[in-house]
């Protein structure tokens, strides 16, 4: 074999490649950074703004390299980086060698979301683009939401939920056990991202109306904070989704061998209320009093008591308790417009009795009495019929705060007056006819 002094062999290397470069240069209009050692390390700025945009807060600067690039959800962008960008980052060669825009790649991910016909498919799909180029799904999702909400969240997200076993791929969001308890706060200083706007916490007792899930209710936050980001603009690197496991007491999760869950029956009292206390106070610890904390679908039994607890100390709401009340009161309110008439003229019928049921009746007694009608005659307007039958105050075993917004009736005179009730008009919409 022939030999070259090694002087004279790094001499050719530098040659050669100081010539690749000016082809390449001159070739794209691109020109391309030295690779020494100093700017392999130095931080480069990925534009997500795409070919053209000179944004830079749609920027991200980064000291990440080669594989790690290819492999961080929040800096991929898939086949868009560009020559300059490759070739800064350490990734040339990694990716196929044609530049796609983020506009075709949306292009790309539909053809392939078009071919699936399952809706659980279709979450997958999402998911999976998710896990690997956040901005590319993200730029999916806002591009028709009306399609794709209903997969990322409800009625699809239950399906997923149920099948979150299977359907796991990797893992998102924290979850924390009963079994942490005195160290929620080195939990959390696990996580990747120090500035957290927003979280969304749930136990996984009651999901949707599928009842315990446990640690499948992780399917929930998850969701719940894509739109989030897609419809409110919270940046997704700002988000965390949260599960506290405390056990489940669904018997055919605890007997699955691939439940990815706390195997024994839910902790509940003062070992769960101390659980929550802990968390909430690392929570604020950590992000700061302005963090929002949201909780989403916990049983009756803690979700009214969880918020009446802390509502008033912490930066927090109960979307299945407050936040579907706030979007059904308004939509009366709106439709009182047009009838020209008071919500007092009304009787409210709610078909079931969950939180969302008691959040909306709650809050429409509160416009009651800000029209100047008392509670007593207030409650009077509002009926609830679970799947037992219609709900009266009398009832033994009510939840305390149902017995609140029920007026004092007895069963043969609530039956009598809802029959009349319901004969004048049907029952309509989701759980609720004025």
């Amino acid at each position: 074999m022939n030999t070259m002094p090694s002087k004279s062999m790094l001499s050719f290397c530098r040659n050669a490649t100081n010539s690749i470069k000016k082809i390449i240069s001159s070739s794209t209009g691109v020109p391309l950074v030295a690779s020494s050692p100093r700017a392999c390390w130095a931080a480069v700025r990925v534009c997500h703004s795409g070919p053209g945009h000179t944004n830079t807060s749609r920027s991200v600067s980064t000291k990440r390299r080669g594989y790690d690039i290819t492999r961080n959800p929040h800096l991929n962008k898939g086949m868009a980086f560009t020559l300059e960008e490759r070739m800064q980052l350490g990734i040339h060669g990694l990716l196929p060698p044609c530049f796609l825009t983020q506009d075709v790649q949306v292009l790309r991910v539909m053809k392939s979301y078009e071919t699936r016909s399952n809706p659980l498919d279709k979450y997958i799909l999402l998911m999976t683009l998710q896990d690997r180029n956040e901005k590319l799904f993200y730029r999916l999702l806002t591009s028709d939401i009306e399609e794709f909400m209903p997969i990322v969240y409800t009625p699809t997200v239950g399906l997923a939920c149920q099948q979150y076993g299977l359907a796991f791929r990797r893992p998102r969001g924290l979850f924390i056990t009963i079994h942490d308890k005195g160290h929620i706060a080195t939990m959390l200083d696990s996580w990747p991202e120090e500035d957290i706007k927003a979280i969304v916490v749930t136990d996984g007792e009651r999901i949707l109306g599928l009842g315990d899930l446990g640690s499948y209710g992780m399917g929930i936050p998850v969701g719940k904070l894509a739109l989030y980001t897609a419809c409110g603009g919270v940046p997704p690197q700002q988000c965390l989704p949260v599960l506290l496991d405390v056990g489940t007491d669904n018997q055919s999760l605890l007997d699955d061998p691939l439940y990815i869950g706390l195997k024994h029956k839910r902790v509940r009292g003062k070992e769960y209320d101390d659980l929550i206390d802990e968390f909430m106070q690392a929570v604020t610890d950590k992000y700061g009093m302005n963090c929002l904390i949201q909780f989403e679908d916990f049983a009756n039994s803690n979700a009214f008591r969880i918020l009446n607890k802390y509502r008033n100390r912490y930066c927090t709401f109960n979307d299945d308790i407050q936040g579907t009340a706030s979007v059904a009161v308004a939509g009366l309110l709106a439709a009182l417009r047009i009838t020209k008439n008071q919500l007092s003229e009304h009787k409210f019928v709610f078909q079931g009795a969950g939180e969302a049921a008691m959040g909306i009746a709650h809050l429409i007694i509160m416009a009651m009495a800000k029209q100047g009608i008392p509670h007593s005659e207030a409650v009077k307007k509002i009926w609830m019929v679970d799947s037992k039958g219609l709900i009266v105050k009398v009832m033994p075993d009510l939840h305390p705060f149902l017995r609140h917004l029920l007026s004092q009736h007895t069963l043969k005179g609530a039956m009598t007056t809802l029959n009349k009730l319901l004969k004048s008009t049907p029952l309509d919409g989701l759980c609720l006819h004025w």
